[in-house]
């Protein structure tokens, strides 16, 4: 039947024990030595991101400052524009008012002009028109 052989027990038992020393000394140690270091360098890498975040918000901060600082400027820079071509637009307006005030006064010295030599020439004209009025007036 069944035989237990010491012998065959107690080599059996230390080859069992060689080979755990052995798997312990070069699989197990390195092994838990090498998740323990992932381990830490994932921790390091997470404190590094939140101290990344940070400094995303600063920049993110610094970002909008600047940009914020940008469309002062440039509604400043817009007014000024406006202002000096309001200011250039006017001046043009002025001039052209100044221009047609000139013209319009020559205008009227003109029509004044002519005007009197027409009521010159309707005076000199008035006896001959006397004249065509009386014999017309005659013949009726």
């Amino acid at each position: 039947m069944l035989d237990i052989s010491p012998m065959l027990l107690v080599s059996t038992l230390i080859v069992f024990l060689v080979l755990i020393a052995v798997l312990n000394s070069l699989l197990y140690k390195p092994l838990f030595s090498y998740m323990e270091k992932r381990d830490a360098d994932i921790k390091k890498d997470l404190d590094e991101v939140g101290n990344n975040d940070a400094e995303i918000a600063a920049f993110h901060a610094q970002a909008e400052k600047i940009v914020s600082d940008g469309k002062l400027q440039a509604h400043a820079m817009r007014e000024k524009v406006v202002m000096e071509a309001k200011l250039l637009v006017s001046s043009k307006i002025e001039a052209k008012r100044a221009e047609l005030a000139l013209e319009y006064a020559k205008f009227e010295e003109a029509m004044a002009e002519e005007r009197s030599q027409l009521r010159e020439t309707l005076r000199l004209e008035v006896p001959k028109f006397q004249a065509a009025v009386s014999a017309k007036l005659h013949q009726i």
